[in-house]
């Protein structure tokens, strides 16, 4: 029976590099951001047609064109790296060619072409049952019998996929606080939800969707222009934000993660900290395989070994003393949460 596994995070974890030592492995469909690149329209209601299905995953993603137009791409927007017949100026690059197809293909238009041949024909299914199918598909093209699905800053989704895909694991990744904190403040999608979540601290709003024109001009000068088209890069690349602000953020995230995942039956969880990949690659990759259902290749176990980039590791500890500080505070409450559901065996 095939798996499917969803590696969840705050994000800034090493989860980019988790993926690509997934993608590595002969028997694992790496499915790189799917759920970021679809999040806005991801599971409708109701059942879909294959047009329907594949719209939601060609149509392009508009936060991340909106991001592409003013300047503010993130690292992990592989199509932009390698272009192809796609562009944000000209027909908008589709939703699935942005992350998960240049992860799969050296060549994602002729695998996106061959995916729409195919999809577009498909009966009307659940979301879920569309996915599920998706799924199949591409593990019969690359010969891979388990999924994993990663995203950064997926915690929050948890409810939703548990609800959507009752069979699923989830593995929490995660990262020393501190460290986690300063490697989103400097990156440019970490830093524009930093500003998008304080405008919609000072409305009062759910959804920026939901925010009105009284409320927009109600904002400072330095965050409104924001929300209109085209925005000066400068606002997201140059502002001075605090670190402690993501370090707050960090522990909200996990916070709230952890009370999701605590949710989620024992067998159908496990946890996995950078730093322990770190330390004992083989041993907590092994351990990965098992849980996800492939096995764990010397080859492979030593290949993943070889990508990880112990550098990383205590970046935060470089900062000075006060600093650190103010950013070991903020992070403690995630750093309890954590504590608390670790599962001892593992540990």
């Amino acid at each position: 029976m095939r798996t499917l596994t969803f590696v969840v995070g705050t994000g800034r974890s090493g989860s980019t590099a988790l993926s690509g030592i997934l993608n590595a492995h002969p028997d694992v469909l790496s499915l790189n951001e799917l759920l970021s690149s679809v999040q806005s329209r991801g599971f409708p209601e109701g059942r879909l047609g294959g047009g329907e299905f594949w719209r939601l995953l060609a149509d392009p993603n508009p936060l991340f064109e909106r991001m592409i137009r003013n300047g503010v791409p993130m690292p992990e927007f592989l199509y932009t790296r390698r272009p192809g017949r796609f562009a944000t100026e000209t027909t908008g690059i589709p939703a699935l060619s942005l992350m998960v197809l240049p992860h799969l293909s050296d060549d994602p238009d002729g695998l996106l072409d061959e995916l729409e041949k195919k999809v577009r024909g498909w009966p009307e299914r659940t979301a879920a049952g569309q996915y599920e199918t998706l799924f199949g598909l591409l593990c019969e093209r690359f010969g891979r019998t388990a999924v994993v699905e990663r995203s950064g800053y997926s915690l929050e989704r948890v409810p939703l996929l548990r609800r959507v895909f009752p069979r699923a694991r989830f593995v929490h990744l995660f990262r020393d606080g501190p460290d986690c904190a300063l490697s989103m403040s400097r990156h440019t999608g970490y830093r524009l939800i930093f500003l998008l979540r304080e405008i919609l601290a000072r409305t009062g709003v759910e959804r920026v969707e939901d925010l009105t024109k009284e409320q927009i001009r109600s904002l400072p000068a330095e965050l409104s222009p924001l929300l209109s088209e085209p925005f000066d890069s400068a606002l997201v690349l140059d502002r001075e934000l605090p670190s402690t602000g993501f370090a707050t953020l960090w522990s909200q995230l996990i916070v709230q993660g952890v009370a999701h995942l605590d949710a989620v039956p024992a067998p159908a969880r496990t946890t996995l900290a950078y730093e322990d990949l770190l330390d004992e690659p083989h041993k907590e990759l092994t351990r990965l395989a098992a849980f996800i259902g492939v096995e764990p290749f010397p080859q492979w176990l030593d290949a993943g070994a070889a990508r990880l980039d112990a550098g990383r590791r205590g970046a935060s500890l470089r900062l000075p003393e006060t600093e650190l500080a103010a950013l070991r505070e903020a992070c403690a409450p995630g750093a309890r949460a954590l504590a608390h559901s670790r599962v001892p065996e593992e540990w």
